[in-house]
């Protein structure tokens, strides 16, 4: 595409074509288009690898989000998964995806198949 703009929006088309009920973000490397946010509200979801704001945006990917957490010598990272002593990015990044990210984005995917997830005034509710 000749720009970032014409990317962003002949993405968003072409999810308005496929008319999907969820958006499911994992390893989508760009920053979402205000377009498509905006054409999709309270149907996307994302999952990231750590703390935000701590360890994102540009360069926060793969093993470079666990590089920058083992550097900073903070105790918890992605979804409060404990940096052990000794770790590597490599053994960091494996166990957030084993201990947090290979369920809970399930489980949220379920919850909002479920119907059990609903946004009022711009906070999420699950219902039990």
């Amino acid at each position: 595409f000749e720009s970032r703009e014409a990317f962003n929006h002949a993405l968003t088309e072409k999810v308005k074509e496929i008319a999907p009920d969820l958006i499911v973000l994992a390893g989508f490397l760009v920053a979402v288009p205000a377009e498509m946010i905006e054409a999709f509200p309270n149907q996307i979801i994302n999952i990231h690898p750590s703390l935000i704001p701590a360890f994102c945006g540009v360069g926060f990917y793969g093993l470079h989000v666990h590089e920058g957490v083992l550097a900073r010598g903070v105790k918890v990272s992605g979804a409060t998964v404990e940096v052990q002593q000794g770790d590597t990015p490599k053994s960091l990044q494996q166990r957030v995806m084993e201990e947090a990210e290979w369920k809970i984005l399930p489980q949220a995917i379920d919850l909002i198949a479920q119907g059990r997830v609903t946004v009022v005034d711009g906070k999420t509710i699950i219902a039990s």
